[in-house]
């Protein structure tokens, strides 16, 4: 005979029906049994919360990414091009993915982040760090001197001559505005008629560039040396150099093929980009032409007052760090010999001011430059930087510290070289773009600085390629973000170690000659009769330290 199921009521009658026990037992069992029951179903109904959010979270990613590559497909099917035509939608997907970068509308990271609480935290962290930064050297001055002082002399000697970098940068602009405009208007009126295309291209392509390396080339490096810039100066002449011959460069590119590509109809003119929208493509924070991009319908104007705020705030943090951590660690003022020892910790005390630096020129430039930039121009695409501090490998870091100047290297350098090796050399085109990315660094730090001294680029080309390919994708582990950030930290200490040492070095040996050969070697070890004897002459509360230079003889 089977007994019927127990209702739910006899259920929790069974469970307290034994009083028996209860009273025989020891005192305190029931509640030590009850107290253990409640906090093993606290633990399972924990992991099920977890496991429930983590299907949740995993899920409601696939359908985002889903509706987010729908939305960028449809977007690139229907965008049209300067000529007015649209782009296939029955093209193989290869062939409408080789159109390039496509521009959504986008916040930035950190903005998205620093709505977060805890993020925001450590941003006032760093705040903080500023103030007490200001306070330590307010009290050092009113203890030396007696009197609060506030002296910002190592910031007007390294933006210094500004006189000579506006009118060197008007030049520059004006030039890139109108010559490379005008170049290709002349050359598309011309390129359907002549008889002789490819010399026409080659012509027009050979004159263009000499003129390019005249005016963007030579002519910055000419201002720079001639005028004995200070350093903020000579980098805002060389950056911006940099950052015109770039935009001219895929302003060319870019529109030069769909010219070819599309010929007018008979008794028709070609139609060129307009003047326009070159010129905000000029200032806008890009380096990818296009004729249009997502605009914004409105300009935040407290938010463009926030973010000056923040770059001056980035600067006079990068003039404390120099103060406090840098040049009373770096400035000899007393001969001491130099050995291995007293690299090592000149190598590890410029750590913290080596990543706090990083730190500061990431935030500064990739966020609130470039984000002050698109808030005046209403440029709605601010993916200029993506999750970089989370990278598990170099090859990821790399690709998500600067996403701007990646997606020029990628657009115009990685694969056009594999169009031209018809997608055969992968590793020499990524090792090509290495290359000259390094090569670009070193020659924007010797010209900033006034000396060649090849630390960036060993860094980069040499231990830059080798952990690009022994800490690739494959490493997903917490603990290779450890030794990223590891290698960052240390490879920081040593480039603001070394230029540091090196800048003092030009302070004591100053070179006899002012040309480029004398910039690029290292001074003389050995003078004939004569030795030269640097003696400082340390002002008191004062950065800039007069050298007097006299010759003794041996």
């Amino acid at each position: 005979m089977t007994t019927p199921e127990t209702p739910n009521g006899v259920v929790h009658r069974n469970i307290k029906t034994p009083q028996s026990e209860e009273i025989s037992g020891p005192a305190g069992n029931r509640n030590n049994v009850s107290d253990e029951d409640l906090r093993q179903w606290q633990k399972h109904a924990q992991r099920v919360k977890e496991k429930v959010l983590e299907q949740v979270q995993v899920q409601l990613s696939d359908l985002l990414d889903q509706a987010l590559t729908k939305t960028v497909e449809s977007f690139t099917q229907t965008q049209p091009t300067f000529n007015g035509k649209t782009t296939n939608k029955s093209a193989p997907r290869s062939q409408r993915t080789d159109d390039g970068k496509v521009f959504v509308a986008r916040p930035s990271l950190l903005d998205e982040l620093f709505e977060i609480n805890h993020i925001r935290t450590i941003y006032h962290m760093f705040i903080a760090v500023l103030l007490m930064f200001c306070l330590s050297t307010l009290a050092v001055d009113y203890i030396d001197q007696g009197r609060i002082v506030l002296e910002f002399d190592l910031l007007f000697f390294a933006f210094g001559k500004l006189g000579t970098v506006v009118w060197a940068w008007a030049v520059m602009f004006f030039y890139t505005l109108l010559v490379p405009y005008l170049t290709l208007v002349i050359w598309g009126s011309l390129y359907n008629t002549c008889p002789s295309k490819l010399g026409l291209s080659l012509g027009t392509g050979l004159i263009l560039s000499a003129v390019q390396t005249y005016v963007l080339g030579l002519f910055p490096i000419f201002v720079v040396v001639q005028y004995q810039l200070p350093p903020a100066s000579r980098f805002i002449v060389i950056l911006e150099q940099i950052r015109f011959l770039m935009k001219s460069y895929s302003f060319i590119r870019e529109t030069a093929p769909v010219i070819m590509r599309n010929t007018p109809k008979e008794g028709e003119s070609p139609r060129f980009p307009s003047l326009s929208s070159y010129l905000y493509f000029l200032f806008c924070p890009t380096l990818i032409y296009r004729e249009s991009y997502p605009r914004n319908t409105h300009i935040r104007w407290k938010y463009v007052g926030i973010t000056t705020g923040m770059i001056f705030g980035c600067l006079f943090y990068t003039y404390f760090i120099m103060v406090r951590l840098c040049v009373p660690v770096f400035r000899p003022e007393t001969k001491q010999p130099f050995t291995k020892r007293t690299m090592v910790l000149a190598v590890f005390h410029s750590i913290l001011p080596g990543i706090m630096l990083l730190l500061l020129c990431f935030f500064a430039f990739l966020h609130c430059w470039l984000n002050l930039f698109g808030e005046l121009l209403r440029f709605a695409d601010r993916m200029f930087y993506k999750d970089w501090w989370n990278s598990t490998s170099f090859a990821n870091y790399y690709r998500t510290w600067n996403v701007v100047v990646h997606d020029w290297l990628y657009q115009y350098g990685y694969r056009d070289f594999l169009w031209l090796s018809k997608r055969k050399f992968r590793t020499a085109a990524m090792l090509s773009v290495f290359i000259v990315s390094a090569v670009v660094h070193e020659y924007a730090l010797a010209m900033g600085f006034g000396f060649f001294y090849p630390v960036m680029f060993f860094l980069f080309a040499i231990f830059g390629v080798v952990f690009n390919f022994a800490m690739n994708d494959k490493r997903q582990s917490p603990v290779f973000n450890v030794v990223m950030w590891a290698c960052l930290f240390l490879g920081q200490g040593v480039q603001v170690c070394l230029y540091s040492q090196e800048w003092y070095a030009q302070i004591h040996c100053p070179r006899t000659e002012n040309s480029f050969w004398e910039m690029v070697t290292p001074p003389p070890q050995d003078a004939p009769t004569q030795s030269t004897v640097c003696i400082l002459t340390v002002e008191k509360n004062s950065l800039l330290r007069v050298v007097h230079c006299a010759g003794l003889q041996e």
